[in-house]
């Protein structure tokens, strides 16, 4: 049922828990005129990325800008990091599920991410939720108790300084009507946050403070700013009170970190290695071209070919332009009853903080609060100093072509096996409502889903050998691919059975990934057309 709003612009199609303290009609009008002022802008911004993306797939290759050489080559620096914001060293993210927050609140962060995206199935409810919750973290209020378990959860007098990442610009809020068109996803998320909190966040010098997701390129950072200052003039805060991280996770965006930064000067606090959806761009930019296929997704790590550069090119850039060069996620979660398989993956955590701290960021990203002590003990011992900015790394040098360089190593049938496992897995349970999804021991997120189903598309495309478990090899085809779906459907059914299998959406999960991986042409997001069905469900 919609809410009574026939004074406004704005229709709401669904009444859900918390909507009447969300959504109120102040509130409701500042997303009116947010909209109004934005709407267009962010639509171009949307067309231009079709646009590009058809210039790479008939030839041309991302590159640096001639026409920013300048802002590139000049000495200049970003406005100053708050205090809240100079200890980054270890960030927790995670959901905006209640209970998840206050325990990673609780966990002995820096820094906690509140992900209203990859980690957050879009459901409204879910939504507005996470909107109601950010409320109660600006009263101190926020609480959970349980009534099946009893437990009680409170947050601590010392918590993580709490940052927001709203949806990407290519989503829609289809629940939210404004002049009879869905609101963009990423203002409605910000623009509720920050129309609700800012004023008194920054009164406590907790925020206002966001992560921005998926920007392709410095047009769109030049967007976000502008919003930005439009929304701190609408409600009487200073310019500069936003400080906002922008997650460097597309190919594009690695070419234009300086302009980036430029155009956020007054705004930004760092960069973010946004590494699983960095890889999953990579294959959708360059998705044309097979001599860039790679490999089982386990053989793309961080310290070889274009993940390496890319690394590194973010920590040269972001210390030279004074702010924070944020590592990536380490998704290992513990594995109960379990001390070999635990303490095996707390050392693979170990290592990769290592290179990251001796690369030079200045913090880094776990998924789960056991983690956090693990990543902390790396960055205690080798940056005992709040941060390493102020160490240049001027002296890596980055040459364009490393920015393109693919992973070498084998595509597998065990590899393309758990690409149909994990990518299946993964997409049931968004449909069910959740977006942060314990899976062969790590905690994935919509990136995983990704990554899965344009490694299959690619694959299949460009007819890869694929290595056999015994021995000898095949090519990937849309065949093969179809029989190893049907065996892992079977597999599923032996173990929950058809009523399990229903009630998990698998169904669905089902078609949407065949429909992505066999595409003439690869969907630019599976969680686009995985909308309208999570939408269908609620």
């Amino acid at each position: 049922m919609a809410l009574d709003l026939t004074h406004s612009k704005a229709l709401v199609l669904r009444d859900v828990a918390g909507a009447e303290h969300v959504l109120t009609p102040e509130a409701l009008e500042f997303l009116i005129a947010l909209n109004a002022e934005f709407a267009t802008p962010l639509r171009t911004l949307l067309n231009a990325r079709a646009s590009r993306q058809n210039g790479y797939d008939t030839g041309h290759l991302p590159e640096y800008l001639s026409e920013t050489q300048d802002i590139r080559r000049g000495y200049w620096q970003a406005a100053g990091v708050p205090e809240a914001l100079q200890d980054r060293r270890v960030e927790i993210t995670g959901p905006v599920d209640r209970k998840m927050m206050i325990n990673a609140l609780n966990s002995g962060a820096k820094v906690f991410m509140a992900d209203f995206e990859d980690a957050s199935a879009p459901r409204f409810d879910v939504m507005i939720a996470g909107q109601v919750n950010l409320m109660d973290y600006r009263d101190g209020t926020l609480a959970f108790d349980n009534p099946k378990t009893g437990k009680s959860y409170r947050t601590a007098e010392h918590t993580a300084t709490l940052v927001v990442r709203p949806r990407g610009l290519h989503l829609e809020e289809a629940n939210v009507l404004i002049d009879g068109q869905p609101m963009s996803a990423a203002l409605f998320d910000f623009g509720l946050s920050f129309f609700h909190n800012a004023h008194e966040l920054y009164k406590t010098e907790r925020g206002p403070f966001y992560y921005l997701p998926k920007l392709e390129n410095h047009r769109e950072a030049r967007l976000w700013n502008a919003i930005f200052v439009w929304a701190q003039d609408r409600i009487g805060l200073p310019q500069g009170a936003i400080k906002a991280t922008v997650l460097i996770e597309t190919l594009r965006a690695a070419f234009e970190m300086d302009e980036i930064i430029w155009e956020l000067r007054d705004h930004i606090a760092g960069l973010n290695c946004g590494r699983w959806d960095y890889i999953f761009s990579y294959i959708k930019t360059l998705r044309a071209h097979p001599e860039y296929a790679l490999p089982d997704r386990a053989q793309v790590t961080m310290d070889k070919a274009f993940l390496a550069t890319y690394a590194a090119q973010l920590v040269k850039v972001c210390h030279r332009r004074g702010i924070h060069a944020m590592g990536g996620m380490a998704a290992q979660i513990p594995v109960k009853g379990d001390s070999a398989a635990n303490e095996a993956a707390f050392e693979k955590v170990r290592a990769d903080k290592l290179r990251e701290v001796q690369l030079g960021h200045d913090g880094t990203w776990v998924a789960h609060p056991d983690l956090v002590s693990v990543a902390m003990e790396v960055f205690d011992r080798h940056m005992p100093e709040a941060n390493q900015i102020k160490r240049p790394r001027q002296y890596y040098r980055i040459e364009e072509y490393k920015l393109l360089e693919p992973h070498r190593g084998r595509v597998t049938a065990a590899g393309v096996r758990m690409n149909i496992s994990v990518a299946l897995e993964y997409l049931s349970q968004w449909l069910s409502g959740r977006g942060a999804v314990p899976i062969h021991n790590l905690m994935e997120d919509v990136a995983t889903a990704e990554i899965s189903r344009a490694q299959l598309w690619q694959w299949i495309r460009h007819g890869v050998e694929v290595a056999l478990d015994g021995s000898g090899a095949r090519k990937m085809d849309a065949e093969w691919f179809g029989k190893l779906l049907q065996a892992e459907v079977s597999d599923i059914l032996d173990r929950i059975g058809p009523v399990g299998f229903h009630r998990g959406h698998y169904a669905s999960a089902l078609r949407l990934l065949h429909e992505a991986v066999t595409a003439h042409e690869m969907p630019d997001f599976i969680t686009v057309p995985a909308y309208d069905v999570l939408n269908a469900l609620d």
